[in-house]
C-alpha cells in the first residue's frame, strides 16, 4: 500500500512537470523585462533583456532613444539591447515599453536614474567654490602654517638648553 501512494504522488509529480515544460518553452509574446543595472547614472549603458521576443524588436523609454534588440543567439527566444542614457534624464524611476513581433509590454519602473558626480569640481557642486569655501580653506591652510612655525619654533628652542 505504501508503494503505491508513492508512486502514485511520482506520477502525478511527472505529469505536472510534462505539461508546464512546454509552456515555459511556448513564449509567443514578450514576457519578461530586465534592465541591468537597474540603478543608472546619466550616460550609462543600460542593457535590456527580453524573454519571448524571438524576432527582435524595439525597446523604448522617456530616458533614452528608441533601441533594437535582436535575437540571441543559443538563447531560446530571448532578445538584447544595450540603450544609452540621456545625459539630461532626470533622476527617478522609469518605464521601460518594449514591441516584439507587433505585441506590446510595458514593464512599469524597470530602472532608476540617478544623479551623477560632476568629479573635480567638488562633488555635486554645480557653481564650483563659494567665496564661504575659499575663505574656509584659506583659514585651515592659515592655521596650519602658524601651528608648524610654532611648533618648529619650539623645536629650535629645545635644543639650545
Amino acid at each position: 500500500m505504501p508503494n503505491t501512494r508513492a508512486l502514485a504522488v511520482a506520477g502525478a509529480a511527472v505529469a505536472a512537470l510534462g505539461l508546464s515544460a512546454p509552456a515555459a518553452v511556448a513564449w509567443d509574446t514578450p514576457s519578461n523585462i530586465v534592465a541591468m543595472p537597474n540603478m543608472i547614472a546619466r550616460g550609462g549603458q543600460l542593457t535590456i533583456t527580453v524573454d519571448g521576443c524571438r524576432n527582435g524588436g524595439t525597446a523604448t523609454s522617456n530616458a533614452f532613444s528608441p533601441t533594437r534588440l535582436t535575437p540571441i543567439h543559443g538563447a531560446n527566444n530571448t532578445a538584447r539591447g544595450i540603450a544609452l542614457i540621456n545625459n539630461n534624464a532626470r533622476p527617478g524611476p522609469y518605464d521601460i515599453t518594449v514591441i516584439c513581433d507587433g505585441r506590446r509590454l510595458t514593464k512599469p519602473q524597470a530602472f532608476t536614474v540617478i544623479g551623477g558626480v560632476r568629479g573635480g569640481v567638488g562633488g555635486g557642486s554645480t557653481t564650483g567654490a563659494t567665496p564661504t569655501d575659499m575663505a574656509i580653506g584659506g583659514g585651515l591652510v592659515a592655521a596650519a602654517v602658524v601651528g608648524g612655525g610654532v611648533f618648529w619654533m619650539r623645536r629650535r628652542a629645545e635644543r639650545r638648553v
